[in-house]
């Protein structure tokens, strides 16, 4: 009898067992593992299928009718299923499973399988994540949404994600060790907002110091991370050693250190040069409370001497040398990760590792590679005998805005796998290319270039951008209406498409969110943004979205679009009207000013107004959030501090005022586009206004000579140009970030009616 139990066991399917992927389809609808039947297969190529079988088929449960046969996803791997089942909903089902959607009701009777559908690809390794991903999209999520985020990644194929989660419980341990106080610790490891910059050794303590209870939390959380990864087969990127150091290590330990200066106004850590004997024994100490909490990884993360100018104290070979060395002790099968990304890697420092021993992270390949084709920051030979990953980072500072390089990111892409070759030169980029990955510094945000990253590798022909919307339209919202790709495809030819040369960090800048001044062009002081598409295209596809919104009411996926793709409109006409205020002003035209600036400010509420409806755009999931995380007052009252402040000043007056850093972060979101930019902006114009009111008063004390009398021709030559008021800002913009009056992330007001409004107010 057990004999028999045992060959019936032997002849049940693999799929019929459970597995991860199941527990994904699960999560997106009740029941829905059901309707799909999963294989894994053993093979060195890395593969998906999608196939269909009759009636005769053993089925995975006995409750689907005979002409509901279940949907059979087979791969080599579980992420590859997941990217199969994804695939599967997206081009059959108009099924598309987003940030912003990631449970949906999967009918009973799926789109038939007429014949069997297989992609391949050679590009194995697929990573995830940039480390301010962590701090501008990821600073306050919990477990429920870190399930949401792997489910997300592994139907997107990634399976090499950053895990740096829980990354300071590490660096407490080690220092406490090393002999720091609490106190110590605290005044170094940065706040929940700021832990990617400390990270990078940009930063030391800002928005600290940590409560005990969040490195409990972390610890905990990152652990569920690292198994639930690990479950799916995904490969966890580890941060490692590369040096850093409290700025008071020689002081405090008597090591040799090299001073990290300032960083935009903040104290940077040190770096512990490896030529200083207790280099190893600090690297090992490291490794070795990593190892103790979370486990030995394949890959170690390490980024030294990240965005700072060459220093002759710095024998970079021997640095890399004893890094690789340190974590080859940890892990002698481990790899170390790095990110290409302006002067790193140095050259001098990875010239004598081994091949296979370093994977590089060509940063920003959809606009400035690194790995050999034209570009500003191309470097002859790329990355040599070093193997790399071809990375879009698409978004700065986790910015809302429509954005996107779509001829950009094809173009790079088909040079760096060969699938287009520079006739100028041999150079064969792909030769040494063997993945690629998200490097967004925020996420949740323009899922149409992510979806098209996503895909590409998958894709056996040459597609363009025209070809592949019209798909992603019917993925998006499961129609076809001629409308909505008339729409998406005036986007795709214009915003979605800043072309080369343009290398502007992430999406236009909303000028609502910029300090006030008369010549107000960027919001943050790196941007270096720079017009590209005319305003009518976002608002003649805002104006085609709305044509057919009653049509599609309840369609999440569209009404998340519509409400995005009419705010960029709305933001495209506000400079428009900012400008039309402006030289109103300049024109001493006061009648008209008082007109434009009052519809100036009106388009920021109704801005407001129309994120209100959907909770993505709402600062309330922002703030309850940071909230919920903690335990005390306090410590809810600290992640409250930190979750305002990143968004707006990001740090004190020096660095809002002089750092450069100051609304690097700005969020177009409900409720802080009502209480902090409106509040900003209306100051602004009521002092202009003041000041042409001023201008018509005479000067009676002038007639007798007065202040001016002694003016040389240059400075009343001056003085008689526009000048705006002298405000000081911070005062103004400190205040709403010590505030604690509540933000709900519940919408309110229903989206279409909204964006109705809107292109009524534009039109």
């Amino acid at each position: 009898m057990k004999k028999y139990i045992f060959f019936l066991l032997m002849l049940t399917p693999m799929s019929l067992q459970a597995n991860p992927v199941d527990d994904i389809l699960e999560r997106i609808d009740k029941g829905a593992s059901r309707k799909f039947q999963t294989v894994l297969v053993k093979s060195d190529k890395d593969f998906f299928e999608i196939d269909q079988v009759g009636s005769n088929h053993a089925y995975k449960s006995n409750t689907l009718s005979a002409n509901s046969s279940p949907i059979i996803i087979r791969g080599n791997s579980w992420v590859n299923i997941a990217v199969g089942v994804n695939w599967y909903l997206k081009h059959y089902a108009g099924i598309h499973i987003s940030w912003n959607n990631m449970t949906t009701k999967i009918p009973n009777n799926l789109p038939s399988v007429c014949k069997k559908e297989r992609h391949e690809t050679d590009l194995k390794l697929r990573y995830d994540f940039n480390y301010c991903t962590f701090s501008y999209s990821m600073a306050f999520w919990d477990w429920k949404r870190w399930q949401k985020e792997i489910d997300w990644m592994a139907l997107h194929g990634i399976n090499m994600p950053l895990a740096i989660v829980g990354e300071e419980c590490v660096w407490r341990n080690m220092l406490l060790k090393l002999g720091y106080s609490e106190e110590e610790v605290g005044k170094f490891i940065a706040g929940p907002a700021f832990l990617a910059w400390w990270e990078m050794n940009n930063l030391e303590g800002w928005g600290g110091p940590l409560p005990l209870n969040w490195y409990k939390q972390q610890e905990g959380l990152r652990k569920k991370i690292l198994t639930r990864m690990k479950s799916l087969g995904m490969k966890p990127v580890l941060p490692g050693y590369c040096g850093m150091m409290p700025h008071d290590a020689k002081q405090k330990l008597g090591l040799n250190v090299t001073d990290g200066g300032l960083w935009n106004g903040y104290q940077r850590p040190a770096n512990l040069l490896p030529t200083d004997p207790r280099f190893s024994e600090i690297a090992d100490l490291y490794f070795k409370e990593l190892t103790k909490l979370y486990g030995k990884a394949d890959y170690y993360s390490m980024d030294p001497f990240h965005e700072s100018n060459d220093d002759a104290a710095i024998d970079y070979a021997k640095a890399g040398k004893a890094m690789m060395d340190a974590m080859k002790r940890a892990n002698p099968k481990a790899t170390w990760v790095i990110q290409g990304w302006t002067e790193n890697p140095r050259p001098q420092m990875i010239e004598n590792m081994k091949p296979g021993d370093l994977l590089i992270l060509d940063l920003f390949s959809e606009c400035r590679p690194m790995f050999g084709i034209p570009s500003i920051w191309k470097r002859e030979g790329g990355y040599g005998k070093h193997n790399w990953l071809f990375c879009m980072l698409e978004n700065f500072g986790a910015n809302v805005g429509l954005h996107g390089r779509m001829d950009q990111l094809l173009n790079n892409f088909y040079l760096a796998t060969g699938k287009k070759q520079e006739n100028s030169s041999l150079f064969t980029p792909h030769s040494s290319l063997k993945g690629w990955g998200f490097t967004m510094e925020g996420s949740e945000n323009n899922p149409v270039m992510f979806e098209l990253m996503s895909e590409l590798p998958w894709i056996d022909q040459k597609t363009t951008k025209e070809e592949w919307i019209k798909d992603y339209c019917f993925a998006r919202y499961g129609i076809h209406d001629s409308t909505i790709e008339e729409a998406w495809e005036i986007l795709a030819k214009s915003i979605y498409n800043c072309p080369l040369g343009n290398n502007q960090q992430g999406p236009h800048e909303p000028i609502f969110c910029g300090r006030p001044s008369l010549n107000n062009f960027q919001v943050k002081s790196w941007s270096k943004m720079h017009n590209y598409y005319d305003p009518e295209n976002t608002r003649r596809a805002a104006i085609l979205m709305v044509s057919v919104a009653d049509k599609y009411k309840g369609n999440n996926n569209f009404e998340y679009d519509l409400v995005d793709i009419c705010r960029q409109a709305l933001d495209d006409q506000g400079r428009k009207q900012y400008l039309k205020t402006i030289a109103d002003y300049n024109a001493f035209s006061r009648k008209e000013f008082d007109q434009d600036s009052k519809r100036f400010l009106d388009m920021i509420l109704l801005q407001d107004k129309l994120l209100g409806t959907r909770s993505e755009f709402r600062l309330g999931h922002w703030i309850e959030a940071a909230r919920n995380l903690g335990k005390t007052t306090q410590e809810k009252d600290l992640y409250e501090w930190n979750a305002r402040v990143q968004i707006t000043t990001w740090g004190n007056r020096t660095c809002a005022d002089k750092g450069g850093l100051r609304d690097y972060a700005h969020k177009e979101w409900q409720g802080i586009l009502k209480d902090f930019y409106y509040k900003r902006w209306s100051i602004y114009m009521k002092a202009l206004a003041d000041q042409m009111e001023a201008s018509t008063q005479p000067d009676y004390e002038a007639l007798g000579g007065g202040k001016n009398a002694n003016k040389t021709a240059s400075e009343l030559f001056q003085m008689a140009l526009p000048s705006g008021p002298q405000i000081d800002w911070y005062s103004i913009e400190e205040p709403w970030t010590l505030q604690k009056n509540p933000y709900s992330a519940k919408p309110e007001g229903n989206s279409v009616e909204v964006a109705q409004e809107v292109i009524n107010f534009i039109k």
